[in-house]
């Protein structure tokens, strides 16, 4: 059987949160901004065809999206031990690790689901023995190159932003957690949530060491409530990032493509 027929017997998952004003954004980073900028009949051609067109504006970090390794630095440095200050400025971006250098991701995923009976709490941390039990659920071994989600069921407040925000409090790994995860040599790493980790972090352990030290990608609000349902918690994940020159992350349309 040739890739072709494989992808014509695959279900398609869409892990993508849709775009719009008022959805849910980091308070540090710029919210969406939307607006039509022509209207249809504004102009009217031949035959009373018109067209209508927008405008956006976002940050790098809205919506489902990706972390480039740029995004954290530690004691002045990037990933791989790069100094950051020659390397940055305001209408540049980053000139080592922007958005731009991460290829379109077509890896093998692995759904663990924390959230079979119902969304974790606020203050939850996810452990390293959760992470084996959740693993051993999903009857699957985490390999080498794997993109891993953890879903915690906060997508289901996706619909209410003061709800999923929370004042900047929600579930997810400590840094025991990560270190689990990266021991496996994942290649990125994604949630439900808006930061990844367990917040609140103050000093931000998880990402730093997830992007400073590992260079492992992290994916954020990714929206994983239709796949918790398919049978297989192993699937074809594919993503592509905006290909933004310098930037410290990018929107992401992501998607699981399960046989079936």
């Amino acid at each position: 059987m040739n890739l072709l027929d494989h992808l014509r017997r695959a279900r398609v998952i869409d892990l993508t949160h849709d775009y719009h004003p008022g959805m849910p954004h980091w308070p540090t980073h710029p919210p969406f901004a939307y607006s039509l900028t022509k209207l249809h009949g504004d102009q009217v051609i031949g035959d009373g065809v018109s067209s209508a067109a927008d405008l956006i504006a976002l940050g790098a970090h809205n919506g489902t999206h990706i972390d480039a390794l740029c995004h954290f630095s530690q004691h002045g440095r990037l990933c791989g031990g790069l100094e950051v200050a020659p390397l940055q400025s305001y209408t540049g971006g980053l000139a080592a690790h922007g958005a731009e250098t991460i290829a379109p991701i077509v890896r093998r995923g692995v759904l663990l689901d924390f959230a079979a009976q119902g969304p974790l709490g606020e203050n939850h941390e996810i452990t390293p023995a959760e992470l084996e039990r959740a693993e051993r659920e999903a009857g699957v071994g985490i390999a080498e190159g794997d993109v891993v989600l953890l879903r915690t069921g906060w997508a289901q407040y996706w619909p209410d932003p003061v709800r999923y925000v929370n004042g900047q409090r929600h579930p997810g790994p400590g840094l025991a957690g990560a270190q689990w995860l990266t021991k496996r040599g994942i290649f990125a790493a994604g949630a439900d949530t808006v930061a990844f980790e367990r917040m609140p972090s103050p000093g931000m352990a998880v990402h730093a060491h997830f992007l400073v030290e590992k260079g492992v990608f992290l994916l954020e609000n990714l929206d994983l409530e239709a796949i918790s349902g398919a049978f297989s918690r192993t699937f074809a994940f594919v993503a592509a990032p905006m290909k933004i020159r310098g930037a410290t992350g990018a929107p992401l349309r992501a998607f699981a493509l399960i046989e079936e």
